[in-house]
């Protein structure tokens, strides 16, 4: 599945661009994908998009700490900023350390706010595999980041689409 959909992020740069889903399908065929794969993928991006629009982004509110209710589809409540994340033991499980830590590392960089973080969760909670690898974690965090159209800094993009296998230590 996470092949297809690296596939998806590298051919299809905005999720605007990416065409529907019986075209892609046929696309991901021609390419010499497996059915299977490309159905646990369509289907994983779809339940994206789902996700995506769920979830309201925060307002200005959010940021300076103000828990008033957001306008937005659903009555969601802003984190506050000294908030902390209890993950259950499910999550903990499925994700890893590796993951969790990786959230943590995305958070204190300011490139994973808590919105984006839920969405982020709730797909990689619905991932195959048990522990997640961080490769697919990663491009679960490229996904979401690309289905809602933004664009992360460049040095965390570079973190999102390194391995770390082949980097010298200073």
């Amino acid at each position: 599945m996470f092949e297809v959909l690296v596939f998806v992020y590298e051919n299809y740069w905005h999720g605007a661009s990416c065409p529907e889903p019986a075209a892609l399908e046929q696309k991901l065929n021609a390419v010499g994908f497996d059915a299977e794969e490309i159905a646990e993928a369509l289907g994983w991006l779809q339940e994206l998009s789902v996700a995506a629009r769920e979830q309201p982004a925060p307002t200005a509110q959010a940021s300076t700490g103000d828990n008033s209710k957001l306008p937005g589809k659903t009555d969601a409540v802003a984190q506050s900023p000294h908030g902390q994340r209890i993950y259950t033991a499910a999550e903990q499980l499925h994700l890893g350390v590796p993951c969790l830590g990786f959230v943590s590392f995305l958070e204190s960089a300011g490139a994973l706010p808590s919105y984006l973080r839920e969405i982020v969760l709730e797909r990689a909670m619905a991932a195959p595999a048990n522990p997640l690898a961080l490769e697919d974690f990663k491009v679960i965090v490229l996904m979401v980041f690309w289905s809602l159209g933004l664009e992360p800094d460049a040095l965390i993009l570079d973190e999102l689409c390194d391995d770390g296998a082949h980097r010298v230590a200073h």
